[in-house]
Formats: structure tokens, C-alpha cells, sequence
């Protein structure tokens, strides 16, 4: 018995399979996630290894790193061989990673089309179970002055204050702005809700000469233009 748990240990195996040996001679890009997860891990259980336990975790998320990143120390938990301790690790760890790929992006500045706004905002909202309505601030070269969350609402809606919008685009002097906001159900599909506000917020900018430059609904994989669409 005691044999057999001894080969679920780490330490009996082929030094090349070692998840820190392996990165330390052939690079953290030789490893793969659930590797990466046994080192923050450390050891599974009776029965796994760290990879092995670390695979099975994964898998519950479709081996999907975001799926993976969503779950809470209370549900990582729940597989034998993860204590709180384990767990902290393993949330930390992928709350940096999220928190790099969104420094990454706020370094693009300008706004160069409706992919740039995906990649500065998919970070900051896409992963999120409500919705958030922001504005992005353009000067004249389409620089980014400021980024604003104008509401937090619920999985369905937001509340958005145009007269707020206005005011920080006044301070900022702001020539142009861009809408956006996320769909926690990953549909893309416009409501009418959206259109409407979009025209309401189009109409009250253009009287400041403030242009809305476009609205980009935004999920966890993907976006939606109101200006490559031809709708704003």
C-alpha cells in the first residue's frame, strides 16, 4: 500500500517530469496549465499526484483558465487534496495574471478601431456576472484620457446618467467618447434598451460637439460595434 501511494508523489518521478525541474531547464513555456497549477499546489492527495489532481480540476472547467479563474476558495475547496490554503494560491495566482493582461492593455493609449476597445475593455469587463457601462475619453488623436464606469447593474441591465457622461467629458475636454459596455449571457445581439440609450447619449453629445464615436458590447470572447455595424 505504502508503495503504491509513494508513486503518486512528485518526488519519484523522472526529473524532466518534475513541474519545477521542468521549468528551471527547459522554460515556464514548457510547462502546461495543469503543471503550472501542481507548483502552486505543492502535493495532491493519497490517491494524485499535484498534475493529476490539478488535470482534474481543470477538466471541471473545460480545461478553460477563465472558467477556472471564476471559482471561488469555497468551490476549489471542494476537491480532495485542495485546502483554503492551496485554494488562496491558486485564486491569487490567476487574479494576477488578470490584473497583467489589463495593465497590458491600458499601455495602448490610442484607439486605432473597435478591436482596440475590445482589447483595453474584455479585461476590465468581460469576465464580470453584471453589467458595467463605461465611457472611454478620446481627445483629438484619439488618445485615451480616461476611462469612467458610469454604472453597475444587475445580469440583465444598467443605469446610465447622461448628464454625468457629459459633465466628465466637459472636465477632460473630451472631443470624443466611446460607449461600452458587457453582456454577462455572451450574447452580442443589441437590445433595444442599448439602441435607445445610444441614440439618446449621440443626440446630447452632438450638441456639445462631443462625437460618439461608437458603442462595443463586450463579452468574455468576443464584441460588438454599433459603428462597424453601421447602427450608431
Amino acid at each position: 500500500m505504502e508503495k503504491d501511494r509513494a508513486t503518486f508523489s512528485i518526488k519519484n518521478w523522472a526529473e524532466d517530469d518534475r513541474p519545477r525541474e521542468k521549468l528551471l531547464q527547459k522554460g515556464r513555456a514548457s510547462l502546461s496549465d495543469s503543471e503550472l497549477i501542481a507548483i502552486l499546489i505543492g502535493s495532491g492527495n493519497r490517491k494524485e499526484s499535484a498534475v493529476e489532481l490539478s488535470k482534474r480540476i481543470l477538466a471541471s472547467t473545460q480545461n478553460n483558465l477563465s472558467e477556472l479563474g471564476r471559482l471561488s476558495v469555497s468551490q476549489l475547496c471542494s476537491f480532495n487534496g485542495i485546502g483554503e490554503a492551496k485554494a488562496v494560491s491558486i485564486v491569487a495566482a490567476l487574479e494576477l495574471g488578470r490584473r497583467r493582461r489589463l495593465e497590458e492593455a491600458l499601455e495602448k493609449k490610442k484607439i486605432t478601431s473597435s478591436h482596440s476597445v475590445f482589447e483595453l475593455m474584455q479585461p476590465v469587463i468581460g469576465e464580470l456576472p453584471h453589467e458595467e457601462f463605461w465611457i472611454i475619453y478620446l481627445n483629438n488623436s484619439n488618445k485615451v484620457l480616461e476611462q469612467l464606469q458610469l454604472s453597475k447593474g444587475g445580469i440583465t441591465g444598467t443605469l446610465v446618467d447622461v448628464r454625468i457622461t457629459l459633465k466628465k467629458a466637459l472636465e477632460l475636454g473630451a472631443t470624443s467618447i466611446i460607449l461600452t459596455h458587457n453582456h454577462p449571457s455572451g450574447n452580442l445581439k443589441p437590445s433595444e434598451a442599448d439602441r435607445q440609450l445610444t441614440a439618446k447619449l449621440k443626440t446630447a453629445s452632438g450638441s456639445l460637439d462631443i462625437k460618439v464615436l461608437d458603442h462595443i458590447i463586450v463579452t468574455e470572447k468576443s464584441y460588438f460595434s454599433f459603428a462597424d455595424e453601421g447602427i450608431l
